[in-house]
């Protein structure tokens, strides 16, 4: 099982681990992970489970789809070089470790 690392605004760091196939934000609703919204709950239609991935896993993950790419450009906190939609990050096991910052404002 991946494990799965959620660093709040604060700093807090909190590990979880999903099985492979589901997606970060539904690990982070399972597991109660504070900042992950998810109001549209998967269906790329909004921007509330945005998170920073840490630069060392980028390469890891495929490109941002096109739709993923315009939500992102809606998101309330600031957009930086790792935004991604965690409804849209598919764990794999190679995935593992996969640490995410959660933005201060979902909302």
């Amino acid at each position: 099982m991946p494990r799965i690392i959620f660093i709040s605004s604060a700093g807090t760091r909190r590990e979880t681990q999903g099985s492979a196939g589901l997606s970060v934000m539904t690990v982070a609703r399972t597991n109660d992970v504070p900042g992950i919204e998810a109001e549209c709950a998967g269906s790329l239609s909004c921007g509330t489970c945005h998170v920073y991935v840490a630069p060392e896993f980028l390469s890891d993950l495929p490109a941002a789809s096109e739709q993923e790419e315009e939500m992102l450009g809606f998101v309330a906190a600031e957009r930086r070089a790792g935004s991604r939609l965690s409804c849209q990050i598919v764990l794999t096991d190679e995935l593992d470790g996969l640490t995410v910052e959660v933005p201060e404002t979902q909302g």
